[in-house]
């Protein structure tokens, strides 16, 4: 007898095959609230694509709850000329999102559909049900560091491979552009980018402005814009991190860029409060924050031969409230955050990244102690000034009454010079410590600040 997982793995390859044998049995709608479509009469799983007919063709739905003999559907396309009693039919065959080398360089929707109009993508594999995730006692330790060509983060805030970060951020200070620069700078051998919830014009900005020609070569781009339905925004994230497994399994490392989680999370609350579950914090169903651990846990390193998935997700802090439910659940989860200054970004620091507020949790794993130590010098030398800015400003403070102050204000054009960079300049983590020595001779050698 073959043991429990390897029978689970054997009736799941067989899945498709024993569908394909069994007539789907149609059934018909009977109540269309919203954007939920209640069908009764046919028997399909929670997650089972179906097809519904309407007056201008049939359009594609998939099961999100049951109630009774009633099954709930969401659609991935526009309801309009949806009639009473229309047929729901089942999809037993669909093969899902293609997965293959062949992504690279093009851009899909949320179920893997070309959007840029180079036809259909070769592909003997497909993704089905998510992975199985790793188990945590497989994954390779972080042990090595990631360069992102952006001299802040390769400094201060070193990431690791396989490590899931956080881009905190309000709208407009310049996240996107953060995303861009480390999809060109950045050592990685894929990058996937999920673009979800947000504007369709930054869709194609992103794509041929902020991406280039050069980062789009080694590029998957998953779009879901604001204008589809919440189904397809979540296809978009879980589709994102499908395409990041399939090619870290082939034992490359990805670098994962998802802007942003926050609109998963709303698509995920629209979609549960259409069908019923009770809302909880701040309008959020307790099922957004079981969601939001099984997606991000699915990025790191991967186990034997694998590659490594290290992810970027940007959170919207909307009113640049770091407390709303979602950032604050996100943060919970993640190996660290970035967080993006309005104060800055309205000054012309670009990027914008506050370093009071950001952190990376496993940079001590992946640097030199004498790396930690001159970030350190540079964190509190920029603490020192922005806690004593406003007694600066009016002249209120006396040179010599805080060494460490005087240091720092002395210091702070050089550590502002150091901190922002060009979008369209590419600074490598070798050019990043260099600098960060030049600026931080002293704590080089291991001095007190």
């Amino acid at each position: 007898m073959p043991s429990s997982d390897g029978l689970s793995r054997f009736l799941k390859q067989q899945h498709s095959y024993i569908h394909r044998s069994k007539p789907a049995v149609a059934g018909h709608l009977v109540r269309v609230v919203g954007l939920t479509l209640e069908a009764s009469g046919c028997s399909a799983a929670i997650g089972q694509p179906c097809s519904v007919e309407t007056a201008r063709g049939d359009i594609m739905a998939e099961v999100v709850g049951f109630a009774n003999d009633r099954i709930y559907l969401m659609p991935k396309d526009d309801v309009s000329g949806v009639v009473p009693g229309a047929k729901v039919t089942p999809l037993l065959n669909f093969k899902g999102v293609p997965l293959s080398l062949n992504l690279l360089g093009r851009v899909i929707d949320g179920v893997g559909s070309p959007l840029d109009g180079k036809g259909p993508i070769a592909a003997e594999q497909f993704a089905g049900a998510k992975n199985k995730p790793i188990n945590p006692l497989h994954r390779r330790p972080i042990k090595q560091p990631l360069d992102v060509g952006v001299r802040a983060i390769n400094s201060i805030f070193t990431v690791g491979k396989g490590q899931r970060m956080g881009l905190f951020a309000g709208s407009g200070v310049g996240k996107s552009v953060l995303l861009g620069m480390m999809t060109r700078g950045t050592s990685a051998d894929v990058i996937v980018v999920g673009l979800v919830g947000e504007r369709g014009r930054e869709v194609k900005e992103f794509i041929d402005d902020i991406l280039g020609e050069e980062g789009k070569a080694r590029s998957v781009v998953i779009a879901a814009p604001a204008d589809v339905s919440p189904l397809m925004r979540l296809k978009g994230c879980e589709t994102a991190v499908q395409v990041a497994e399939y090619f870290r399994d082939q034992g490359m490392d990805v670098l994962l860029l998802i802007d942003s989680i926050t609109r998963y999370a709303q698509a995920q609350r629209e979609i549960a409060l259409a069908v019923g579950e009770p809302p909880a914090t701040k309008g959020y169903p307790p099922s957004v924050f079981a969601k939001l651990p099984a997606l991000v846990e699915r990025a790191g390193n991967g186990s034997g031969s694998q590659g490594s998935i290290t992810a970027f997700y940007t959170v919207l802090s909307e009113g640049d409230d770091l407390q709303d439910p979602i950032a604050d659940a996100s943060r919970a989860i993640l190996d660290g955050h970035i967080v993006l200054s309005r104060t800055l970004a309205d000054a012309g620091h670009f990027p914008a990244v506050d370093v009071e507020k950001s952190i990376s949790r496993v940079m001590p794993a992946v640097t030199s102690m004498e790396h930690q130590q001159m970030a350190r010098g540079v964190k509190q030398l920029y603490a020192s000034y922005q806690q004593s800015k406003d007694l600066i400003a009016i002249g209120a403070y006396v040179r010599g009454s805080d060494p460490q102050l005087d240091r720092a204000i002395g210091q702070m054009p050089a550590i502002n010079r150091f901190l922002q960079q060009s979008m369209h300049d590419v600074i490598t983590y070798d050019d990043s410590l260099q600098s960060l020595n030049q600026l931080m001779p002293a704590a080089a050698k291991g001095s007190n600040l």
